[in-house]
C-alpha cells in the first residue's frame, strides 16, 4: 500500500441534496426534490461524467458543486474543505480555482464589452497580474484555444457557436484552475466541430492535469471524455462506475435507454 491509497479525492460529493419550495393548487406550497442525496469523488486529473436526460438533476448538481447554488443538505469536500459550509468572503479564494463552461458560452458574455476584456476580467479581479499586462496572457489564452489575436476587440455576436465555446473555455482558463464543470459543453454545436471541442478540451486537460466534471445526456461523449460516471434519474444516482461498465453491463432502465441511444441502428435492433 502506498501514499497514494490514502490520497484525498480532489472533489468529493457526499450526500448531496437540493430541494426547491413550489406552489402548487390553492397556493399550496410543496418540496420538490431536485437532487437526492448523491455521493462521487473526482480524483485529480479524472474525467467524471454525470449522464441523466433533461430534469434529472445534472445541471443543478453541477451548480452545487461550485456553490453557485446553496445545497439543502449535504456536502462538496474540494481538497478535503468542505465548500457548502463556507461564506462568500471565504469562498472567494477557491472561485479561481473552480470555473465553468456552459452550454452556450455566448450567452454568458455581455454583447457591449470586447471579448477580450471579458476574458481578462478575473485576472483583475483576483489580482493575478497588474492591468498592463493582462492584455498579453489574454492573448496567449485566446492561441491556446485556436483563437486569433484580432479577436481580442470584438463582441460575442460577431462569432459562430464553436469559436464562443473556444472563448468560453479561454475565459475558464484564464484563471488557471484545477477543476472545471463542463455543462453540455458540445450540445448546440454540430458533431464536427463538437469533436474539434472535445480534443480541445482533452489537450488542455492533459498540459494542465485539470479535473474536470462533464454533464451530459449523449452517453458517447462520456464515453469519449471520460473513465468513470454517474447516472442520474429524477435527482437520484442509480448506478455509478467505470464507463467501460456502463456500456457493457447497464444495470438499470434509465441506462439501458442510454446506451441504446448511442448504438448503431442494427445492432440496437438486435438486442
Amino acid at each position: 500500500m502506498t501514499i497514494d491509497d490514502f490520497a484525498v479525492p480532489l472533489l468529493a460529493v457526499r450526500d448531496l441534496r437540493k430541494i426547491y419550495q413550489v406552489r402548487g393548487e390553492k397556493r399550496k406550497t410543496a418540496d420538490f426534490v431536485a437532487v437526492d442525496s448523491i455521493s462521487f469523488d473526482i480524483d485529480k486529473g479524472e474525467t467524471f461524467g454525470l449522464i441523466g436526460e433533461s430534469g434529472s438533476g445534472k445541471t443543478t448538481t453541477g451548480r452545487m458543486v461550485l456553490a453557485l447554488e446553496k445545497a439543502s443538505s449535504g456536502s462538496v469536500l474540494f481538497e478535503g474543505n468542505d465548500i457548502t459550509a463556507m461564506n462568500e468572503l471565504d469562498m472567494r479564494r477557491y472561485r479561481k480555482r473552480m470555473q465553468i463552461v456552459f452550454q452556450d458560452s455566448g450567452s454568458a458574455f455581455n454583447p457591449r464589452r470586447s471579448v477580450g476584456a471579458q476574458i481578462g476580467f478575473a485576472l483583475q479581479r483576483f489580482g493575478m497580474a497588474p492591468k498592463d499586462g493582462i492584455r498579453d496572457l489574454v492573448l496567449d489564452m485566446l492561441g491556446r484555444v485556436g483563437m486569433e489575436a484580432s479577436h481580442y476587440d470584438r463582441y460575442i455576436h460577431e462569432f459562430s457557436g464553436g469559436q464562443r465555446q473556444r472563448l468560453g473555455i479561454a475565459r475558464a482558463l484564464i484563471t488557471n484552475p484545477d477543476f472545471l464543470v463542463l455543462d453540455e459543453p458540445t450540445a448546440a454545436l454540430d458533431v464536427s466541430v463538437q469533436a474539434q471541442i472535445l480534443n480541445l478540451l482533452k489537450d488542455l486537460q492533459s498540459e494542465r492535469e485539470l479535473t474536470m466534471l462533464l454533464i451530459s445526456h449523449n452517453l458517447a461523449l462520456v464515453e469519449h471524455m471520460c473513465d468513470n460516471a454517474g447516472v442520474l434519474d429524477h435527482g437520484s444516482l442509480v448506478e455509478s462506475g467505470s464507463v467501460d461498465d456502463l456500456l457493457t453491463a447497464p444495470r438499470t432502465a434509465i441506462t439501458r435507454s442510454l446506451v441504446d441511444a448511442v448504438l448503431e441502428p442494427a445492432t440496437a435492433a438486435s438486442r
